[in-house]
């Protein structure tokens, strides 16, 4: 009986060890919101880079960033409006980097496409590189 206790009360305070106020977990949040964003950044000027020789394509990407980027923040306004009368409280920051952490890494997976190449053969590949 005493081992247990002992056993839980250890447990419990390895636990305690772990928590974070909703400060720390909104500022955890954003930190790893701004580390996807950093990544998609490098992955957009690696593209630019590897495809500076089609400015068509080039103008097209510039083009379709610039309307992902009004189309994440429309998303993140859709799933969190800005009700009058209605707040989501402390926990709202880490929510909203959460979400806009998930969209930027699928906007990343969708452009490594271009500088991952497609199959040989692929009669749809567009303006992706053959691999």
């Amino acid at each position: 009986m005493i081992k247990n206790a002992l056993t839980l009360l250890v447990f419990a305070f390895t636990l305690s060890g772990f928590a974070q106020t909703q400060g720390e977990m909104n500022k955890t949040a954003s930190a790893s919101f701004q580390e996807v964003d950093d990544e998609l950044n490098k992955v957009y000027q690696q593209i630019l880079k590897e495809y500076k020789q089609d400015p068509l394509f080039i103008k097209n990407l510039r083009k379709t960033q610039r309307l992902w980027i009004q189309f994440r923040d429309a998303e993140l306004d859709m799933k969190y409006p800005a009700y009058a009368d209605h707040h989501y409280g402390s926990v709202q920051p880490m929510c909203s980097a959460t979400y806009l952490k998930s969209l930027t890494q699928e906007r990343i997976d969708k452009l490594k496409i271009w500088l991952q190449g497609i199959e040989e053969g692929d009669v749809c590949a567009g303006s992706v590189k053959m691999k």
